[in-house]
């Protein structure tokens, strides 16, 4: 039997009731317009706070790999850490996620590439940074097997290095997890997540202090996105005020996708 991390943020961050957060993800999806000619990006940055806030926002997102979804055989998903500080780059114990829409098993194949990734249990069971997307990969990407990894203090090029390892062909797409910035005006945050989405579509792993609680997986992916001469997209940029809740102080989000082949799209 395979050693399963349970769900822990079903309920409060997205519906815990199947039948429910499966109509949830399906109508954000639904509600996305994808352009006929989009081709299959290879990663995304996409928000990771209750569905609420930024699930349209994540939508815009995973509604890019509906069409080829199904041919997807591994999902890397990188995110931050909110509970533990620890260097480096970190993989769970567990060999499978749960979510009430049924068991997500890890690659374990691709993790004997990367073989300097150290394993934590305790890094991963309260972190809900990677859960709050295994929803929507298991609605767009059924086949997939899931790569998890919780990023430190780790430097872009730690991160690329492992990201080279698992980069894959078309059968791969990595999705990176993170927030913009955090409790600020309605007017601020704008500002801060305007000039963030700047750098990001520049691939600059520079990013503007405060700019996005994922700031080191983000970074580090910049860097192979650099390295790999990806083209990013900027897809979507609000924050909590324009989706659900007041605008003293809002979190923002945005989504992003990046190609291998240059779109045309602005």
């Amino acid at each position: 039997m395979l050693t399963v991390r349970p769900a822990i943020v079903a309920g409060r961050f997205y519906p815990g009731d199947p039948h429910r957060l499966r109509g949830e993800v399906d109508g954000l999806l639904a509600a996305v317009t994808v352009p006929p000619a989009d081709p299959m990006p290879k990663a995304l940055i996409v928000p990771h706070a209750g569905y609420v806030y930024s699930g349209p926002v994540a939508a815009s997102g995973y509604a890019r790999l509906m069409r080829e979804g199904g041919t997807l055989e591994r999902v890397v998903v990188l995110g931050p850490s909110h509970h533990a500080a620890f260097e480096g780059l970190a993989l769970p114990e567990s060999e499978a996620f749960e979510t009430p829409l049924g068991i997500v098993e890890i690659d374990q194949e691709a993790l004997a590439r990367i073989p300097q990734v150290r394993r934590s249990e305790a890094i991963h069971r309260p972190e809900h940074s990677l859960e709050v997307h295994l929803p929507f990969l298991q609605r767009v990407a059924p086949k997939a097997k899931l790569v998890p990894l919780a990023v430190g203090q780790a430097s872009p090029a730690q991160v690329a290095e492992v990201l080279g390892a698992l980069w894959g062909g078309p059968e791969t797409v990595i999705v990176v997890s993170s927030d913009l910035s955090h409790y600020r005006s309605y007017r601020e945050c704008r500002r801060i997540d305007a000039e963030t989405a700047r750098q990001i579509l520049r691939l600059d792993t520079v990013l503007p202090p405060g700019g996005a609680c994922g700031a080191a997986p983000v970074a580090g992916f910049l860097e192979a996105a650099r390295r790999r001469h990806l083209h990013p997209l900027l897809l979507d940029l609000r924050n909590s005020g324009d989706t659900a809740g007041g605008q003293d102080e809002v979190v923002g989000y945005g989504a992003f996708a990046f190609y291998e082949t240059r779109t045309d799209r602005p």
